[in-house]
């Protein structure tokens, strides 16, 4: 057993290595909230296979509450979640409000990010195989809201709303959780080289 062992591991999180406070939150869950916005600009219709549009939205908010962390990730997505809701059109294809049937997937992100968040926080964005594990959960938790509120909205059994709201989206889910796996351990090991 080595010295080094004996010693706890500091936890925390990309964020916690930024100087700064109060204002320094302020900004990153306000940052947060715009880089979800942005990234669900970046979004194609993929009807009538699904009325949920693919987006860069998912990719952004589990990068955000795993740079953020648990407390962070969460206010960021709340803010996201409050601002589109009403009438800020930052939600995918620049949509706003509560009516879209892919709502539910909003608000699925802000457990996503609190969940995302509180594993970085742990560790789950050091390694690669940490991360994966990480983001599937946060995918996860993004369907395990989006789904059933896609059901209700468009009056769909649990089946139908799980091949228009889940199936179409593995493959891209999983080039977004492969790209996490190398972005993040690559942040901690830049931020680790520059401590030293």
């Amino acid at each position: 057993m080595t010295t080094e062992s004996l010693v706890p591991r500091r936890t925390g999180v990309l964020a916690d290595l930024v100087p700064g406070t109060l204002v320094r939150d302020a900004l990153l869950v306000a940052g947060g909230a715009v880089l979800t916005g942005a990234a669900a600009q970046v979004a194609v219709s993929i009807e009538p296979l699904s009325p949920v549009p693919l987006s860069g939205q998912t990719f952004a908010v589990l990068l955000v509450g795993a740079a953020l962390g648990t407390g962070r990730g969460l206010l960021s997505m709340l803010l996201y979640l409050a601002v589109g809701a009403i009438g800020v059109p930052w939600f995918a294809e620049g949509s706003s409000g509560t009516g879209a049937a892919s709502f539910g997937y909003v608000i699925g992100f802000v457990l996503a990010a609190g969940l995302v968040g509180e594993l970085a926080r742990r560790g789950g964005d050091r390694t690669p195989l940490r991360t994966v594990a990480t983001m599937v959960l946060g995918n996860l938790a993004v369907y395990a809201v989006g789904v059933p509120y896609l059901a209700f909205a468009r009056d769909l059994s649990l089946g139908a709303a799980i091949d228009a709201g889940v199936v179409p989206f593995l493959v891209g889910d999983a080039i977004k959780i492969a790209l996490a796996a190398g972005l993040l351990p690559g942040a901690w090991a830049l931020a680790r080289r520059a401590r030293s």
